[in-house]
């Protein structure tokens, strides 16, 4: 069964997975040492990425190697750009105006910004 990315990164333990061999190949008892889940747990997860195309799985002598192949990934990234753009301008545009009434505020008088609120009973 082909699954695709988003599948991979919706778990955390296999997001951490990627993390753990993003950068070297690492065998299947180390990954699965990192975590305080069964290996059985472990290695559905390493399925599940290897099925979404993100690891691969190499047998070594007696060893399984788990590497990383992120091309995949590009799927979430591309998926994510349209908003990226979207969500920086109303982060921009909210960190002009807080920057408004940042300015607004330096030209209240001290004496004012000091007065303390009418408590009502």
């Amino acid at each position: 069964m082909k699954r695709d990315a988003f599948l991979a990164i919706a778990d955390p333990t296999r997001r951490e997975i990627i993390n753990m061999i993003a950068f070297h190949s690492l065998n299947v008892n180390t990954v699965a040492s990192h975590f305080k889940v069964s290996r059985t747990a472990i290695y559905k997860h390493l399925k599940i990425l290897s099925q979404c195309g993100l690891v691969q799985i190499n047998q070594q002598g007696r060893e399984r190697i788990c590497e990383a192949k992120l091309e995949k990934l590009q799927d979430v990234s591309d998926w994510i750009e349209p908003y990226q753009k979207v969500w920086a301008t109303r982060l921009d545009s909210l960190d002009n105006y807080l920057h408004r009434l940042q300015s607004q505020n330096e030209k209240i008088p001290e004496q004012v910004k000091k007065k303390k609120p009418v408590k009502r009973t």
